[in-house]
This record gives C-alpha cells, structure tokens and sequence, in this order.
C-alpha cells in the first residue's frame, strides 16, 4: 500500500469506558482507525504533536486540563488535522465558546453510533461537524450576540466570497482549492481573512451565518 487507505483518530476523553466503547465502533469501519488515547489533556497534547492525527476527538470536561485549554494548547502547535469537540454537553455557552476557540465542530456523545461514523468520516474529510441538535442554539447564539449589521458581505472580495459560499457548503481547503484552480495555501489566507472581516471566529460559525442570514 503505497497510500494511506485510512484516517487516523486521536482519543482524549478521561472515561476509559467510553474510549473503548468509540473505539469498537470505530474499529467496524476499515477506513477509520484509532491510533492513539489519551485520558487527559496534557497526554492529548503531547500525543496531537507526535502523531499529527487526521482528527482528534476531545472531550470537554475532564479533570486537570480542560478540554478549551486543551483545544487552546493544540492550536498553538502546528497540526493538519480537525479538533473536534466530543461532549454529552449540550449547553449553548460550551458549544459557541468551543467553536470561538478553534473547533472544527461539536458533537453529542448520545448520537447514534450510524450518525456518530458518518460525522468522523466528513470531519476527517476535512468538513465541519455539528450535532443536528445545535444548530439551532448555535444560530440563535449568533443572532442575539452578533447583530447583522456588523457584518456585511461586500466588505469581501469577490475571491473571498466565492470562498465563503463553500465553507458554508462545507467543503474542506482542499476541496475549495481544487474548484477554484488555486492552492491550498492560498485558500488558508483567504479564510483567515474573510473570518476575520466578518468578525467570525471559526468556519462552523461562518457557515451558519451564510445559512442563517441568507447573504447568497
């Protein structure tokens, strides 16, 4: 096998039972595999740095280094692949507080093991994640938080608008790269700063706004 055949998974979560229950269901599906665990946040990091996972599941309330300041120490290293928060907290402030802080999505640990898989297969694709569930509070979060006026969409380029259309797709840098017949590089500093003349904080929250206010 001269390619990878599959994405690789980090664990954080301080349950050992849960890790085990996630990792037999992960282990059904040959183009998902576990590659390492950690039961806390200064592992979790030590371990995202070393491996450089396609993705990392993390939990939010364990004891130590929380899941935010582990989610904050993982985005000061350089890695390629999501951070997905993983929580049985649904609670509108965990949820737009993870996102603001890095998250490439959120998703509730009652989901159903079949909705659980296909979400790791499209986050490790690269797209953004959200329980069904949060959309909701995350877009009603935005609406009282975030009044309209503040953002408005001709202040982009027309290259960061066509950019900001995709993400709210949810198609990876990759993907976007290859639709627009331009680098990936180029697509990582044309996000940046869309999200930042939004005054958006990560691409989960860019995309509920587009769906949101209807701008396109």
């Amino acid at each position: 096998m001269s390619e990878q055949e599959f994405s690789t998974i980090l664990l954080i979560d301080d349950h050992p039972m849960l890790r085990t229950g996630v990792k037999q269901l992960i282990s059904i599906d040959s183009s998902l595999k576990v590659i390492a665990e950690a039961s806390n946040g200064e592992q979790g990091v030590r371990l995202a740095e070393e491996l450089d996972p396609d993705l990392i599941l993390l939990d939010l309330n364990m004891p130590g280094m929380n899941g935010l300041d582990t989610l904050d120490k993982m985005r000061q290293i350089s890695l390629s692949g999501r951070i997905v928060v993983f929580s049985v907290s649904n609670h509108e402030d965990d949820v737009v507080t993870a996102l603001k802080r890095g998250a490439d999505g959120y998703l509730l640990k009652d989901m159903e093991p079949e909705d659980l898989l296909a979400a790791l297969h499209q986050a490790a694709a690269g797209k953004m994640v959200l329980s069904e569930t949060l959309t909701p509070i995350l877009a009603a979060s935005l609406r009282e938080n975030r009044p309209s006026a503040e953002r408005d969409v001709q202040l982009l380029t027309p290259r960061e608008r066509d950019i900001l259309k995709l993400i709210a797709q949810g198609l990876p840098n990759k993907m976007i790269a290859r639709k627009l017949t331009i680098t990936e590089s180029t697509v990582k500093v044309h996000v940046k700063h869309l999200l930042k003349k939004m005054k958006l904080k990560s691409r989960v929250e860019a995309a509920v706004w587009v769906l949101q206010s209807n701008v396109f």
